[in-house]
């Protein structure tokens, strides 16, 4: 019990159970899932919406910078906060730089602020995992950081409770240079199939592509894209 009780404190088979149970947080959210296609990103999820809630008051894909986002699965009060460390973190490049900052550098000063709450006693990990896509010089990314602090690229890539089978969907059809149409069609299908869900007021999509800016489907674009 006390290698389960601190966060400081490996176990003797070399495991920090806090992170582990701060993993299985991230695995109990909603799906959220990122493909990068020729021209730029998608990311797509389901918002937490009953029917006295306002929709838009449950913010999970959360905007950097023009040219970068994030999805987020877990506890959307810690995604919060590592959001607006981000947000400060891009602001203060493009007014030292005049540029937006690159996905990796968001990326990273996410990972690092996760990683710091893993060394210290009194402190928990965050229950949170992000999939953080964007477009910079270098070409569309997305990009996953998770609660020990880890980074990792994909092409395409799922997180939360339906992040098996999305992936294993996303294995299947997911094909270098995509058109734009086609990831979004690909990614409506597969958040719909897993997490069974067909109104387009509930369904979070966000396009970034070379030469635009972050932008939203409307509930229109998405009743269309619903078959």
């Amino acid at each position: 019990m006390g290698y389960d009780r601190t966060i400081a404190v490996f176990s003797p088979d070399g495991r920090l159970f806090q992170v582990e149970y701060a993993k299985e947080a991230v695995k109990r959210g909603v799906t959220c899932l990122g493909i990068i296609f020729k021209d730029g990103v998608v990311l797509a999820t389901i918002k937490p919406t009953t029917s006295l809630m306002v929709a838009t008051s449950a913010e999970k894909i959360f905007q950097i910078d023009d040219n970068v986002a994030a999805v987020a699965a877990g506890l959307l009060a810690d995604a919060r906060t590592l959001i607006n460390n981000a947000r400060v973190r891009a602001q203060i490049h493009r007014m030292t730089y005049d540029e937006t900052i690159d996905t990796w550098n968001v990326a990273r000063t996410i990972a690092d602020r996760m990683q710091i709450s893993t060394l210290y006693a009194g402190l928990r990990p965050y229950g949170v995992s992000f999939l953080i896509g964007g477009i910079d010089k270098s070409g569309a990314h997305v990009i996953e950081s998770d609660p020990s602090g880890m980074i990792y690229e994909w092409q395409a890539y799922a997180l939360g409770r339906g992040a098996q089978l999305a992936n294993k969907m996303l294995k299947q059809k997911w094909k270098s240079n995509m058109s734009d149409k086609e990831a979004v069609d690909l990614a409506v299908d597969v958040i719909t199939k897993v997490e069974k869900e067909r109104r387009e007021s509930a369904i979070d999509l966000v396009i970034m592509e070379k030469g635009s800016k972050f932008r939203k489907l409307s509930e229109e674009e998405i009743r269309k894209l619903i078959k």
